[in-house]
């Protein structure tokens, strides 16, 4: 079935063919690192994220190649493999890459459920390869169950890793080890180990248990003085420095997040896509030449606001945080994808605002856009903000609890309301 998706893919639809053709070097590149290093001991965390660039390269290639097909009919294949190909980073994950690699599922199964309601009436070669991709991460999942429940598991007894990504060694293989030696002789249980004097020891040893209750008699006696609780002074005094051998402790090992790639701001037209990324603390951001066939993608922008005059098509805020958005008018759907702590300001008209994966989102309605529809999931700390007469806005909470009965028939879900 893959082959057959392949060819498809290939002739008819070959914009998809390169990230799958890059998943598939990424995957060929971590069985080369769990086969090969997993039979090394690793000295230092820095040898780990050496091993793992390939890897990371190859991802952000993947994800590179989604956002130059924005405009894709298949932008949600090409959304589903850009979102869930972190968990292939399952190996740098600590104590339990299996629910992390579902995480990256769960992300992957938002887009293919909308390749699903495309095509399942239409062409059964989406579906299948909605079925054949998902079982990918279905089996990685079983296999790191199987062989690395709480972590990758490495090897006590291979050589040490290098930054190199192999052990160092011969080209005709590794040397012998050399021969064992010959066998110790049996052991005399009649003869004693350390000679005259262990047994003169143990000799007075057993004298001084044969005393009985005299055996006490040659304890030191501790006047009222030397005892703490007949003096409280003894107390304040520092207590005697330990100068025997400490007791063994296994070190800890400590995560270090591999260093964060900044990337330069942009913020330009291409195409009909206004691109706004990587923007730090830019306030006031305007867009005002825009056209009705235009969109905005606004990405990995913190602290930063962003206005945009005139109508649009749409917009997408993707992975922003302490975001501030204002518009004008938007004809076809505001979404909001990954973000914590935005807010959004509708000053003209939008029929629809999607908010997904979100922690934090306030949105601002005006006066000609309360027919609004707002559709939410996996989100949290959401309130929609609606103009009064008088100008003020008076702030409703979106539910985030829900109530599902069985009325005989399905399933009936409601909203619960709790007092408090």
């Amino acid at each position: 079935m893959r082959q057959i998706l392949q060819h498809y893919i290939f002739y008819h639809v070959g914009v998809f063919f390169s990230p799958y053709l890059c998943l598939k070097k990424k995957k060929k590149k971590e069985k080369k690192f769990l086969h090969g290093e997993c039979s090394i001991i690793l000295k230092l965390r820095a040898v780990v994220t050496s091993l793992l660039a390939p890897v990371s390269k190859v991802i952000q290639q993947v994800q590179s190649f989604r956002e130059q097909n924005r405009s894709s009919p298949l932008f949600n294949h090409l959304s589903a493999v850009s979102e869930s190909v972190p968990g292939l980073g399952w190996v740098a994950m600590s104590p339990k890459p299996g629910p992390y690699v579902k995480e990256m599922q769960d992300a992957a199964m938002f887009y293919t459920n909308r390749v699903l309601k495309d095509y399942k009436e239409k062409d059964k070669t989406h579906v299948d390869w909605v079925k054949s991709y998902l079982s990918i991460w279905t089996d990685l999942q079983a296999y790191i169950k199987q062989h690395h429940t709480t972590g990758l598991v490495w090897s006590k007894s291979g050589p040490v890793a290098s930054a190199s990504g192999a052990p160092s060694a011969p080209r005709g293989g590794p040397a012998p080890p050399p021969p064992p030696g010959p066998p110790p002789p049996p052991m005399d249980l009649n003869q004693s180990a350390g000679g005259d004097s262990s047994a003169t020891s143990r000799n007075a040893l057993f004298a001084s248990l044969n005393k009985g209750a005299d055996i006490t008699k040659g304890l030191k006696h501790v006047s009222d003085a030397q005892k703490t609780h007949k003096n409280p002074a003894l107390r304040s005094q520092a207590a005697p420095l330990h100068t025997g051998p400490r007791p063994f402790s296994a070190p800890r090992p400590t995560a270090s997040a591999a260093p964060a790639l900044t990337l330069p701001p942009v913020l330009e037209l291409d195409g009909k896509k206004w691109k706004v990324e990587n923007q730090q603390g830019a306030q006031g951001l305007v867009i005002s030449d825009t056209e009705l066939k235009q969109v905005v993608y606004a990405f990995k922008c913190n602290n930063s606001t962003l206005q945009i005059k005139g109508k649009i098509n749409s917009i997408t805020v993707d992975n922003c945080k302490k975001m501030g958005l204002v518009f004008d008018d938007v004809v076809g759907i505001v979404e909001v994808i990954n973000c914590k702590d935005v807010k959004v300001q509708v000053l003209g008209k939008v029929p629809t605002i999607s908010i997904n994966k979100t922690d934090g989102c306030h949105v601002y309605l005006s006066q000609h856009s309360l027919s609004c529809e707002i559709v939410s999931a996996k989100s949290s700390e959401m309130n929609v903000l609606v103009p009064g007469k008088d100008g003020e806005y008076t702030e409703i909470p979106v539910p985030e609890q829900f109530k599902t009965v069985w009325d005989g028939k399905k399933l009936v879900t409601t909203a619960t309301e709790i007092a408090g």
